[in-house]
């Protein structure tokens, strides 16, 4: 009873794994962009992500591919983003003393983990293939697991 309790939770776990793997790869990778903010432009316009970038993560946050229209900066943008600035240097005053935030060692850590899960995924892949006598059902699994997303993500 034990046994067969056992093979059926690893043969679940194995075949929900290869389903999932692309998706863990395409959330790793674009959480690791996001992090680091590659996906933004830059304020004074000396960066611009590439269009892939952005929809990646466009599809990350808000399942969608399509990109949100911007509107053009007008100068009556500016003038209340001026004032906007002005309240927060006054509220922020109290917060002059406190010492800022680095972000950085965190976003190496989170970097550090973005890498880990790419390797622990493609080398669970590769166990899976490497030890399964059943590579055609994988092969499908993991087919299925890169076309359903895309499929849904352009309907």
């Amino acid at each position: 009873m034990r046994t067969h309790v056992l093979r059926f939770i690893r043969q679940t776990h194995l075949y929900l794994g290869v389903f999932i793997a692309p998706a863990v790869l395409f959330f790793a990778f674009t959480g690791v962009l996001q992090t680091f903010s590659f996906h933004e432009s830059a304020r004074n316009g000396s960066y611009r992500p590439a269009n892939w970038i952005v929809v990646l993560a466009q599809i990350h946050k808000k399942q969608t591919s399509q990109l949100p229209l911007r509107k053009p900066d007008s100068p009556a943008n500016h003038q209340s983003a001026g004032s906007d600035s002005r309240k927060q240097s006054a509220g922020s005053a109290s917060t002059a003393d406190r010492p800022t935030h680095n972000p950085l060692p965190l976003k190496l850590f989170f970097l550090l983990v973005g890498i880990g899960l790419v390797t622990s995924t493609f080398s669970g892949l590769y166990m899976s293939y490497k030890y399964s006598r059943n590579r055609l059902v994988l092969g499908f699994l993991v087919l299925a697991g890169i076309l359903i997303p895309i499929v849904l993500t352009t309907t």
